[in-house]
């Protein structure tokens, strides 16, 4: 008995024992919690984009021998997006980054508030290399960046001391293309350095090695920032010394002919025949190059004209289209009423943000229109044929489409405009007039084939 009431009076010391060191402990913790400094609830919220604090190596470095990895160091963690980098081009840090000279995809890595960036296949000795940084790395509270930036140093050689200039255009809206590949090839190598034009559709590629270049303006349609088959595209030539690419005009280069897709009724004495490629829009037909036929006799019926659509219509608007300029138009309009010009007119007004089209070549169609000296018969079947039809890449065919008018005859929609444009008349330098009469150095031109 005497025994246990020694080890009782021991436990209980050593309850008190541990009941003081937790006593200490937590004063301890409320010490701390009391000293640790925190933000102020309700502060404003990080709204700032991630900042770029160093590369490695420098731009315009001359690394000689190099081996490791192009380093793009931030002021925060940064997200590596919702599709991690794997080495097919589809992550998002990977579509951020454009490697050149190389066609492959290159081996882009997270790691927290970094980006590393080398070849595939690895670095080459006396080569000068870009790598640029494009916008939208973003932070893990979603906070893009706007700016991007680009790195250029050499593993050996001279340095970088040109930089080409240029604009590239869609040619089927003739409106400057943003976000379109341009890619400047080095000859005799062909070296590939590539970039992306800015909103206004131009770019200023560089520094790069002196030399003769290939530049290649290309409307990347599915964004993987190589040029692929069947997209739009236009080439130049630099000799050494020349920087200035000037518009490169795109348009996909069809090596196959053209055909008819459909004619349709336009009114009561024009079809509009739609082709399955734009056209040449340098080139005229002569009447003697279409025939109507009457089905099923085959009978010729004459032909009037066959002009490409956008020219079509600016000789046959309807009546209530065309200003009557026999008014008297020396009345000032009212204060406060201003009309806008319309579209394709100099001057034009457009939406807040859309750059202007360029007029410095004719626009692109893949529609003619034929017009015939007689209605047509409601109910009957037409055969139309076209010779010598040239599509934008020069590809020649004679085509040849049927149709049927219909059965009630449709109004003519274009006569009245028609007589009202002719009692006007056309003078020299006019919008019909430059419609209908294309620049001489574009009218025996041809564009120029695929390289």
């Amino acid at each position: 008995m005497q025994v246990r009431g020694t080890e009782k009076t021991e436990m209980t010391e050593r309850g008190r024992r541990g009941g003081s060191v937790l006593s200490v402990l937590s004063a301890l913790c409320v010490l701390s919690s009391c000293a640790r400094i925190e933000p102020p609830p309700g502060g404003p919220p990080d709204t700032a984009p991630p900042q770029l604090l160093s590369t490695v190596p420098d731009s315009l470095a001359d690394v000689p021998g190099f081996k490791g990895d192009v380093v793009f160091r931030f002021d925060e963690v940064i997200s590596e997006g919702g599709t991690p980098s794997q080495g097919a081009g589809t992550g998002d840090l990977e579509k951020l980054i454009l490697l050149s000279p190389t066609s492959r995809v290159p081996d882009v890595t997270w790691r927290r508030d970094r980006i590393t960036v080398k070849p595939t296949e690895g670095w080459r000795p006396n080569r000068v290399y870009r790598v640029e940084l494009r916008p939208g790395i973003a932070d893990l509270r979603r906070n893009q960046s706007k700016r991007g930036t680009v790195l250029t140093f050499t593993t050996g050689g001279p340095k970088p001391s040109v930089t080409i200039e240029g604009t590239v255009v869609d040619w089927t809206t003739s409106r400057p293309a943003a976000g379109a590949l341009v890619e400047a090839l080095l000859l005799p190598d062909t070296l590939d350095y590539r970039g992306l034009t800015d909103s206004t559709g131009h770019i200023a590629l560089g520094p790069l090695p002196a030399g003769s270049y290939l530049v290649r303006g290309v409307i990347d349609q599915n964004q993987n920032n190589t040029f692929d088959p069947r997209e739009a595209f236009d080439t130049v030539r630099l000799a050494a010394g020349k920087t200035s690419a000037g518009e490169l005009w795109a348009f996909v280069h069809d090596t196959t002919p053209p055909r008819i897709r459909e004619i349709t009724v336009a009114d009561s004495m024009a079809a509009s025949v739609a082709l399955s490629q734009t056209l040449d829009p340098a080139q005229r037909f002569a009447v003697s190059a279409v025939t109507v036929r009457v089905l099923p006799d085959s009978t010729p019926i004459r032909v009037t004209s066959l002009l490409p659509k956008p020219v079509d219509d600016s000789l046959h608007r309807p009546a209530e289209s065309v200003r009557d300029t026999t008014a008297d138009t020396t009345k000032q309009a009212r204060p406060g009423i201003t009309k806008a010009p319309e579209p394709g007119v100099p001057g034009a007004r457009r939406p807040a943000g859309q750059v202007e089209a360029l007029t410095s070549r004719p626009p692109l169609t893949d529609q003619l229109v034929v017009r015939v000296a007689q209605p047509w018969t409601p109910g009957s079947r037409y055969e139309v044929e076209i010779r010598g039809v040239r599509n934008t890449t020069g590809v020649r065919a004679d085509v040849r489409g049927g149709f049927a008018a219909p059965k009630a005859a449709p109004p003519d929609t274009t006569r009245a405009g028609a007589d009202s444009t002719r009692r006007v008349g056309r003078k020299p330098g006019s919008a019909a007039d430059s419609l209908e009469r294309p620049p001489d150095s574009l009218r025996h031109a041809v564009p120029p084939k695929a390289p």
